[in-house]
């Protein structure tokens, strides 16, 4: 898959975010990565990433809405949402509908790193069906 379909396909999956939500993000940038890097998998825990085995496939670098306070805004470097494509590649690449599976769980893995924006825990994401 090239990098252009890829990215489309996180385009295509922020785009999904339903406007009263997506209204609501404020101080995120999404970013797009091959592959997570040392310091992105040894901070990646329960509580801001997402998995499959082994591989990262995305994570949320910042302070959830829900631990801000008064002060937030004062001078912060942006909450980043990562998406990484190699792990996605791997994990649902194969098969005759390999792009239609790893653009469904691009969607997946981006609503659950906006969740983990709005302060989500895991239980609740996965009991919401992400």
């Amino acid at each position: 898959m090239t990098n252009d379909r890829f990215e489309a396909m996180v385009e295509d999956a922020i785009d999904s975010i339903p406007d009263r939500f997506f209204d609501e993000l404020e101080n995120v940038v999404f970013a797009v990565e091959d592959e997570p890097s040392e310091e992105q998998l040894a901070g990646a825990d329960e509580d801001n990433s997402v998995r499959e085995g082994d591989e990262l496939l995305g994570l949320y670098d910042g302070t959830p809405m829900t631990e801000r306070d008064s002060y937030y805004g004062t001078g912060e470097l942006p909450d980043v949402i990562t998406i990484f494509r190699g792990p996605h590649e791997r994990c649902f690449g194969d098969g005759p509908d390999a792009e239609a599976a790893i653009a469904e769980e691009v969607r997946r893995t981006v609503i659950h790193e906006v969740g983990h924006y709005f302060g989500n825990d895991d239980e609740t994401l996965e009991a919401m069906g992400y």
